[in-house]
């Protein structure tokens, strides 16, 4: 987008790195130079210590996966400290009883520990105070007379900022692993939606882990004794089974249970029943003008299904109190009269367009901190609607709208004020106008997909607390929710359900954002803690109209790569979708007057596509 309102350059995600003291004395086992050389008969028993498998076998705090810096392979890991927790991955082992073991592994970064606890003899540890480049760490222990177990671990230190570790290995005798454990019993289904189906077993004795079967492919893996199975189709039935995992290998799979998805809510609750199957979407600059110039609602072509007025603006960032002030005719020389636009609207809705007023964008930042502020919006935003016959409300919040508190780390039980009073004043609104009411969102990657790295301040060390933001607003929304808009423009890279990083410019990054809305995703890292996946008839993917609308445009071929992925499985590039989405509802642009500008191109190349 361009410098005014919703247009502007992307903001870049920045770490803050807290300054370590000089002086502070740091009791700790200090760098010892040791021979890593293995006896022919040793083996590493340590699991994935090179982090091509994401953070499989690991147990992580404030941790990711990255493929920049690596030490060798295509992945590492990179922690950082905040707080009181110095980020800690941890893996806990299966040895032999008084045998010698050598920890070894590359680090990089300020204060880097790596160690080895209960190893029934003394625990041991090593550390770096600065390591500008991989830097080998090693360490050796003798493990008890009755040891079996040991949990090896490497960490940072408070406040110093990131570290890195890869190829982490622990060298020593091999262990007999027995046999793999029996199979589970006790499988059954708990709540069924329309896109999930929760399942539980009875815990198997020397059991690890569990593997999940929906018809007969792997789909999960947990370490508890339920499930909950997402990315589903509405009223189709499935069948699944369970096997327990350990050391030694997989048991044989339990006994099916089957199960048939619900039908859902048909078009949302949000007036999608009444959108063609495919759907256009554009904002329209309707309260200023900029370097795309003023387009009439009269000159918006049929092409365009959904139009967002943009934008209603707060009389201040937390009073609640929207208005929506029409472009000046001094900013706006062929503005046309309320009166025309207020029939222009009507002769829209009679051609079954629906027009919406958006709320906020990038000046018009809203924060409902109190009940007070919750209650004047909806009347505010009532009052807007009412004036103009309006379909619906679209939520735009930018800047600091959203930001989470500390403490609120369950996106399902949000308790920051800004967040619950949001959320209450939607399904007021929502109540208060029935299911004809159309309900849109345009979050930013950052509040939306950066969730599945980051949620709130205690997830990273300094992140931005607006990371996941919009995450609790959308669930809570789930069934009210019309269309959910990401703007996948403006970006920085982000980090996909394949642990890759992926960045504007082509079909992978909208194919990559999409499969995730659409397949649900861990929030924060937190296998149990999953944000379930949206319908696809909810789902328009958000793109700028032309080069100057803003950071992340693509070519209509890159457009055409983007939704023959998602909805054919076809013409993919290397993200490989989780899923095939016919239903995928449509597209969203920024803006209709950027694609005036640029000939109509986006607008264009999408009917062409959808004939």
């Amino acid at each position: 987008m361009a410098p005014t309102r919703h247009d502007r350059p992307p903001a870049p995600r920045r770490r803050r790195l807290l300054a370590a003291c000089a002086a502070t004395v740091l009791a700790v086992p200090g760098l010892v130079a040791l021979s890593t050389t293995a006896q022919a008969a040793d083996v590493n028993v340590a699991k994935n210590g090179g982090f091509e498998s994401g953070l499989g076998n690991w147990t992580c705090t404030a941790s990711t996966i990255v493929n920049s810096p690596v030490h060798s392979g295509g992945s590492a890991m990179m922690a950082t400290p905040a707080g009181s927790d110095y980020a800690q991955c941890s893996q806990t082992v299966t040895v032999k009883p008084d045998s010698q073991y050598t920890l070894s592994g590359y680090v990089r970064g300020a204060y880097v520990y790596l160690g080895a606890s209960g190893t029934g003899t003394t625990d041991v540890s090593t550390w770096t105070p600065s390591a500008a480049d991989w830097q080998q760490l090693a360490t050796t222990f003798r493990t008890g007379a009755s040891t079996t177990q040991v949990t090896i671990y490497t960490h940072g230190w408070y406040g110093t900022g990131s570290y890195w570790a890869d190829d982490l290995s622990l060298t020593g005798p091999g262990v007999d692993a027995g046999q793999p454990p029996a199979a589970p019993t006790g499988l059954k289904t708990g709540t069924i939606t329309s896109s999930s189906v929760g399942l539980s077993w009875t815990a198997v004795s020397g059991a690890t882990g569990y593997a999940v079967y929906r018809d007969g492919a792997k789909v999960q893996t947990v370490t508890g004794t339920s499930a909950t199975v997402s990315g589903l189709t509405a009223s189709t039935a499935y069948s699944f089974q369970v096997t327990a995992t350990n050391d030694a290998g997989e048991s044989a799979k339990s006994a099916t249970v089957t199960a048939t998805t619900s039908a859902g809510s048909g078009g949302g609750g949000g007036g999608s029943s009444d959108l063609p199957p495919h759907a256009l979407v554009g904002y329209l600059h309707a309260s200023f003008a900029n370097g795309a110039g003023y387009t009439r609602m009269a000159d918006v072509p049929d092409s365009w299904d959904v139009i967002d007025l943009a934008f209603g603006e707060p009389t201040s960032v937390t009073s609640g109190d929207i208005r929506f002030n029409r472009c000046p005719v001094t900013e706006c020389p062929t503005v046309e009269s309320d009166a025309d636009f207020k029939a222009a609207i009507k002769a829209k809705q009679a051609a079954g367009k629906k027009v919406l007023i958006s709320i906020g964008g990038q000046n018009g930042q809203v924060q409902l901190t109190t009940t007070a502020a919750r209650d004047t919006f909806v009347s505010s935003v009532s009052k807007i609607i009412d004036t103009y016959g309006l379909d619906g409300l679209d939520i735009d919040f930018e800047g600091h709208s959203l930001s989470l508190d500390a403490s609120d780390t369950n996106f399902k039980s949000p308790t920051t004020p800004v967040i619950v009073n949001l959320i209450s004043a939607l399904k007021t609104l929502k109540a208060k106008y029935g299911a004809k009411f159309v309900l849109s969102m345009a979050p930013e990657t950052f509040f939306v997909q950066l969730g599945y790295q980051y949620y709130g301040t205690g997830k990273w060390g300094g992140q931005d607390p607006r990371a996941g933001a919009y995450l609790p607003v959308i669930y809570a929304l789930r069934d009210d929710l019309t269309l959910l808009h990401v703007q996948d423009y403006n970006s920085g890279s982000i980090m996909g359900l394949d642990n890759q990083y992926h960045s504007m410019g082509g079909a992978d990054f909208h194919i990559a954002m999409t499969d995730m809305l659409l397949t649900g995703f861990p929030v924060a890292g937190d296998a149990n803690n999953v944000f379930p996946p949206l319908r696809p008839d909810q789902i328009a993917i958000g793109m700028p109209a032309t080069t100057n609308a803003g950071n992340g445009y693509v070519a209509p071929a890159e457009v055409n790569k983007t939704l023959d992925c998602l909805t054919k499985k076809t013409n993919c590039g290397s993200y490989t979708t989780h899923g095939t989405w016919p239903g995928l509802r449509g597209l969203m642009t920024w803006s209709v007057n950027w694609d005036r500008f640029g000939g109509w191109e986006f607008s264009r190349n999408f009917d062409a596509y959808f004939g």
